[in-house]
């Protein structure tokens, strides 16, 4: 099977190699020269003249091709400053999706954010550029585990993150997302709320909500490494440093935080603040791409990375252009549940 993988990697990169022009050249770094300026400091120049003719090449096929692509902020810096058209996290590729005029989207994300951009948009074709990038948290529940949850609390609404499969956001009442789960969780009627599938965002949201949370034990791979003592060592070597963390960590460690959002959350406050040093508790990539936007923070980098998030290259979003291939699904008993559950997340967002 994994030769049959190569295989199939190098008859694509030879078809890519033999349609478009992909040698580094001065050509290609001309026509990418103002997308590299803010990006000289986090992507070396010799990496930059691989990554130049790609860029050019996507940037150009889209347009022909009428697609969008949107990139979570995990993306790595070639891809979210590169050639994505809308970028941010879970909640903002969710609205933007429902807005964009293109008839093709190429989402560069995990599988749970291209099913997503399905439901919103069920005309509309959606490509991944690598179908097994996955998730840990959308892996570790399924519709069967709801019911047994709503059969444990009888009446209790539903709230699952949109880290999920489409099966699951069907079998729910409403989605959410880190940046606005405290606001869907305190909008549910009743006194108990089940949440799903991260434990660790749910006993975060706990901490703060009016109302009784029950949870599944999901974990995101990348979150869950991050320990308290960690960061405590990064304090006692960086005096002064701001330590803000995604709420998808344990609570021990969003309690050594000095402010805790989603990855949007987390650069806003980077974006307003400026801290002179930080250091970013989620994936790797979110700090490269600040970096680029706020040059005078310094940047430590605790460095949990996600390998599915890495699936997503330059060259499989070119071929994902030029093929049409990796063509996100979702079943029909799925697509209209599911696509009330994210709507209400929305207006009850919106509102």
């Amino acid at each position: 099977m994994f030769l049959n993988a190569n295989m199939q990697a190098d008859a694509a990169r030879a078809e890519l190699e033999a349609h478009y022009d992909l040698e580094p050249s001065d050509a290609a770094m001309k026509a990418t020269a103002e997308i590299y300026e803010p990006l000289r400091a986090t992507i070396p120049e010799p990496d930059w003249m691989r990554f130049a003719p790609f860029i050019r090449e996507i940037n150009r096929v889209k347009v022909e091709k009428d697609a969008v692509i949107l990139a979570h902020n995990y993306m790595t810096p070639e891809i979210f400053h590169g050639v994505s058209d809308v970028a941010g996290d879970s909640l903002q590729l969710a609205i933007e999706a429902t807005k964009v005029a293109q008839q093709t989207i190429i989402q560069c994300g995990v599988h749970f954010m291209a099913e997503t951009s399905k439901i919103l948009n069920p005309a509309k074709t959606v490509l991944i550029p690598d179908s097994r990038a996955g998730c840990s948290l959308a892996s570790s529940i399924t519709a069967a585990d709801i019911a047994k949850m709503r059969a444990e609390y009888p009446g209790a609404q539903v709230v699952s993150y949109v880290n999920t499969t489409a099966e699951v956001k069907a079998a729910s009442d409403i989605c959410c997302t880190s940046s606005n789960a405290l606001a869907i969780v305190e909008a549910q009627p009743g006194d108990t709320v089940i949440m799903t599938p991260d434990g660790y965002l749910a006993q975060n949201i706990a901490a703060q909500s009016t109302k009784r949370v029950a949870y599944w034990q999901g974990a995101c791979i990348v979150h869950e490494q991050f320990t308290a003592e960690e960061l405590r060592a990064y304090r006692e070597s960086y005096p002064g440093i701001a330590v803000i963390a995604h709420p998808e960590c344990p609570p021990s460690v969003v309690a050594e935080a000095d402010f805790t959002g989603s990855t949007a959350g987390m650069i806003q406050w980077v974006k307003t603040n400026r801290p002179p040093k930080v250091v970013m508790v989620t994936e790797c990539s979110m700090a490269s791409n600040v970096a680029a936007e706020v040059p005078e923070t310094d940047f430590v980098q605790p460095c949990n990375i996600c390998p599915h998030m890495k699936r997503i290259s330059l060259e499989n979003i070119l071929w994902a252009l030029h093929s049409g291939t990796e063509e996100v699904t979702v079943a029909d008993e799925y697509m209209e549940p599911a696509r009330r559950a994210v709507e209400r997340m929305i207006e009850v967002t919106n509102s």
